[in-house]
């Protein structure tokens, strides 16, 4: 017997014991997925290193998400970002903001130039932070994306860079962060969004029947293309969703397609442009059970958990109360319920009332403390990286509690 093979495979063997294949113990589990889908506020509008506002509030559930969504080594705290929010202070102070009126009102000349000279260093500061940040968040080898956020389609490792353009997020890294401390095997995230996008008309389910035209969509010479087009979206989704379950190996490294799949979760955060019409906003509990029933139908997961994320952007318990989208969304998931598998989440509880602070200071004056903490209007959550990744969480937690309460 060859004694040095013998000992050469022990030794693979007790190396294999302490440093598994993560590829190859991925593989023993089904591939998880979950489908996110909405419009402008799944695309996601919120400058990935404004994320580091999660370090303003001190809270425990802040500082847990911060270890969550940053590499151990980053170097970033809550002294760090009051420093930086401290440096943008001196930048506004110089400038006069986002219009840099001090400085074009001064005469040219020596003070000038020596002003125009140490503000470009302060901003120059200011860039850099912010590119350790975004650099800073960490790269998951177990959680891949399949993301279209309007134009920015892209596939790989979930990481920033799945919002609305390369350098944004959505919930999507909070979810797929948070979901995989709850689920075992790889884990893919699917991810439809299109911003401006409602549900009564654009995302219209099938079983909800025709899209009723009123009077001026009647007689305005496009009724037969306004009733094409209705459920346009809902086609769509469900296009790309087909796509990526055809070419699964493709977009996850870890699928085995002898131990298989299974849609896992839906998460559905959408509503603004329902607002503003009676009928949209009175029709919206039931549109959204058809869309939950025909989306279960569709891929025959009768079971499958659904989170609903309840439009939020009122900011404050008392304005949400009055939104009769928020109102619709809460009343089809309290119809179907936790033993439909259906929860909704309060968007406006994981708000970045910070950032609101800040902003509400006249943003443009105060424009590079604001591009610390917020990248975008009230409508989108004032592109707050912290809301995200908080939603993203909660999203989370919501499937997760649906998914122990099935077992």
């Amino acid at each position: 017997m060859n004694t040095h093979r013998i000992k050469k495979t022990s030794l693979l063997l007790l190396a294999l014991s302490i440093f598994p294949l993560s590829g190859t113990a991925l593989a023993k589990e089904k591939l998880k997925i979950f489908i996110l889908a909405g419009q402008s506020n799944t695309v996601g509008h919120a400058n990935s290193h404004t994320i580091a506002t999660l370090y303003q509030s001190g809270s425990d559930r802040d500082n847990e998400l911060a270890k969550m969504v940053f590499k151990k080594d980053s170097g970033l705290s809550a002294k760090v970002l009051m420093d930086q929010l401290a440096h943008a202070q001196k930048i506004d102070e110089l400038t006069g903001g986002i219009s840099n009126d001090k400085i074009k009102k001064m005469k040219d000349g020596p003070e000038k130039i020596a002003l125009e000279a140490k503000v470009k260093k302060l901003k120059k500061v200011h860039e850099t932070y912010k590119k350790k940040v975004s650099e800073s968040v960490v790269i998951s080898d177990r959680v891949y994306i399949n993301s279209i956020a309007d134009g920015n389609r892209r596939s790989g490792k979930l990481s920033f860079g799945y919002g609305g353009n390369k350098n944004k997020i959505g919930p999507e890294l909070g979810f797929g962060l948070s979901i995989a401390k709850k689920v075992k095997g790889p884990i893919l995230l699917i991810k439809t969004s299109w911003g401006g996008k409602s549900i009564n008309y654009d995302f219209r389910p099938p079983s909800a029947g025709e899209y009723p035209l009123n009077e001026k969509q009647k007689n305005g010479g496009k009724a037969e293309q306004i009733k094409m087009n209705a459920g346009l979206f809902w086609r769509k989704m469900q296009e790309s969703i087909r796509n990526v379950l055809a070419n699964l190996k493709d977009n996850h490294p870890a699928y085995d397609p002898k131990v298989g799949h299974e849609i896992s979760g839906f998460v559905w955060f959408q509503g603004f442009n329902d607002q503003f019409s009676p009928e949209f906003r009175n029709n919206y509990k039931d549109v959204m059970i058809h869309f939950i029933n025909d989306f279960r139908s569709e891929y025959k997961v009768p079971s499958m958990p659904f989170v609903i994320g309840v439009l939020g952007t009122g900011r404050t318990k008392e304005n949400v109360d009055k939104n009769a989208v928020s109102q619709g969304q809460r009343a089809a998931a309290k119809e179907l319920g936790l033993k439909g598998n259906v929860l909704s989440v309060e968007s406006y509880e994981d708000y970045s009332n910070f950032s609101h602070s800040v902003f509400t200071k006249g943003w443009p004056k105060v424009y590079h403390q604001w591009d610390t903490v917020g990248s975008d209007r009230p409508y989108h959550y004032l592109g707050s990286g912290a809301f995200f990744v908080r939603l993203g969480d909660s999203f989370a937690n919501a499937m997760g509690k649906i998914i122990a309460n099935k077992k």
